[in-house]
């Protein structure tokens, strides 16, 4: 396929996956529980936009594999695998709060080459391939960029929230989270796309799985960021994450993460 056929077939799966989700937003939609012992919801809306896109990319792309949140892995050893979680954000999602969000990712030989984050309440679609990142919406086309920020006492910090960590990672968070201008919970994937667009410096994470980070790595990393795992190795199996807008403020919050 060319780039323009692939372009628009991602603004296509966007579009159609917002279409399942969004008849269920703002709704008393039933919600299921996936895990024992805890809170990790799904629901009807989730279930549908993962089926509609697996079903989109089996028709366009039949060689390619797919890992999704909701129904597993299949030929994920293909040279092109596409990483998906339809809503990113689910607590939120079931809140009424907008922060959640569809993410899209593509890998090829385990690499992440393109992402795409869609809001489609807000009508809002963040993408990036390393190189690059775009934003899409009703300000208007442009392009996504970090913004520099040259200590941990300038920076704007934000996480899901800390009582998502065990108690050994929350106290390591805890330590950064003392040194920052300021803190902010929630804004799940919307918050990484922020800190592409240049409004927040620094996300820190724990527990995170492949298509909750995969998708955002071409988006940050393509605005000037950096994304690592708090070992600064790669991020995109997930795990603890860390992502920064400036290179500095990144150094400085793995010193002090794994300080002791």
């Amino acid at each position: 396929m060319t780039a323009v056929d692939f372009a628009t077939f991602v603004e296509d799966l966007a579009s159609a996956s917002g279409e399942a989700i969004l008849p269920f937003f703002r709704t008393s939609l039933s919600v299921d529980n996936k895990r024992a012992g805890g809170f990790d919801p799904v629901t009807e809306a989730d279930r549908a936009a993962e089926a509609t896109m697996r079903r989109l990319i089996k028709n366009s792309f039949p060689g390619h594999g797919v890992i999704g949140e909701e129904y597993g892995a299949e030929h994920d050893d293909a040279e092109y695998v596409w990483v998906l979680d339809p809503i990113d954000g689910t607590k939120s999602f079931i809140n009424g709060m907008p922060t959640w969000g569809t993410l899209i990712g593509l890998m090829r030989f385990g690499e992440p080459v393109f992402g795409m984050m869609h809001q489609p309440f807000m009508r809002e679609r963040f993408t990036g391939d390393g190189g690059a990142a775009r934003y899409q919406g009703p300000a208007g086309p442009r392009d996504l960029r970090v913004r520099p920020c040259a200590s941990l006492g300038e920076a704007l910090l934000g996480t899901t929230s800390p009582l998502l960590m065990n108690a050994s990672d929350r106290a390591r968070f805890g330590k950064v989270e003392s040194q920052v201008k300021l803190s902010r919970y929630g804004g799940d994937c919307y918050a990484y796309c922020m800190l592409a667009a240049g409004h927040s410096d620094l996300i820190i994470e724990t527990e995170l799985k492949p298509y909750d980070i995969l998708p955002l790595i071409p988006i940050i990393t393509g605005a000037g960021g950096i994304v690592t795992t708090w070992e600064n190795g790669p991020a995109h199996h997930g795990g603890r994450i860390v992502a920064a807008g400036d290179k500095r403020v990144h150094a400085q919050a793995l010193a002090m993460l794994n300080d002791g």
